[in-house]
């Protein structure tokens, strides 16, 4: 069965856009990422340009987002005050990926950049946790404990000045290295399509010491309004973000996610951060792969701007 998407300009399998938005709602709930780094990837190796896979997919982010954090707000296990520094970072970072992301596109350039920093920034992120999750595996059967840091502990970062207290994380840390946290999650997030949940989260707790418990949903509040700023900022300059893609990825989002968030609860985390570190690098490589062999087409018809420009 086809569907024809109006700003792609072409029509696609509705199945195949429901088992794509389910594989990564899956791999969401197995994971516990956004995802957003692996379906922008998947719609362009599908034929879809990667303009529109990339803004198309800030929206699935913001829909699979905003469920979570009423629920982590009716909790009360969001810090508003850190989060509203990291969104003020976060909607300047996805004003400058946006501003990029037209320049590169008027040129006719977006294409490779968007390959190039997939295949560096899947291959980096996918090696790091290959070799932290095969470390790990490796401790426990050898019956290592690592004893982790004590809460009191501080870094270079909390020696940077403006600082500001966040009461709710109990944190008294400068809110430059929160700010420019923000803003790069923004900025790659509008420029790459990735909603930076698996590296938000870690980053929160192993740089700025917020408390577990808090960080998920602060991340996710983050994520929510930055990446809803840069589906209007791509609405409004680029005008590339397909509506009926999204919807169609949604629903198949909604799925995949109950069923992966069931199977995640029989794996160890240090499996699972395994496999999605291979899940990662295999997706790194065949960017990479597609890079390197000669395109069977020297020439592009492809549109350089939505339908709508």
């Amino acid at each position: 069965m086809q569907l024809y998407l109006p700003i792609a300009e072409i029509p696609v399998n509705i199945f195949l856009i429901l088992g794509m938005g389910g594989a990564v709602g899956f791999l969401s709930g197995l994971f516990g990422i956004g995802g957003g780094f692996l379906l922008t990837p998947l719609l362009i190796f599908s034929g879809i340009p990667p303009a529109v896979s990339v803004a198309t997919v800030t929206t699935q982010v913001v829909a699979s987002s905003a469920s979570a954090v009423v629920t982590y707000l009716r909790r009360k296990a969001i810090d508003l005050k850190l989060a509203s520094y990291l969104l003020a970072g976060g909607v300047a970072g996805s004003l400058a990926g946006v501003i990029l992301f037209d320049i590169l596109q008027s040129l006719g350039q977006l294409d490779v950049v968007i390959s190039l920093s997939y295949v560096t920034f899947l291959g980096t992120v996918g090696t790091l946790m290959l070799v932290e999750s095969i470390k790990a595996i490796r401790r426990r059967k050898s019956g290592v404990v690592v004893s982790a840091k004590r809460p009191g502990q501080h870094n270079w970062i909390h020696g940077l000045p403006f600082k500001v207290r966040f009461r709710r994380s109990k944190l008294y840390v400068s809110v430059i290295p929160v700010l420019g946290l923000g803003a790069a999650i923004g900025f790659l997030g509008t420029v790459l399509g990735i909603g930076g949940g698996f590296m938000m989260v870690p980053a929160l707790i192993y740089l700025l010491r917020v408390p577990t418990g808090i960080v998920i949903g602060t991340s996710l509040f983050q994520i929510l309004f930055t990446m809803a700023a840069a589906t209007i900022f791509h609405a409004v300059s680029t005008q590339t973000v397909d509506i009926v893609l999204a919807l169609t990825l949604m629903v198949g989002g909604v799925i995949g996610a109950q069923l992966g968030a069931r199977m995640g609860q029989k794996l160890r985390g240090d499996q699972l951060r395994l496999l999605l570190g291979l899940l990662v690098l295999s997706v790194g490589m065949r960017f990479a792969i597609d890079l390197l062999l000669t395109p069977s087409d020297f020439y592009s018809i492809a549109i350089t701007k939505g339908a709508g420009a």
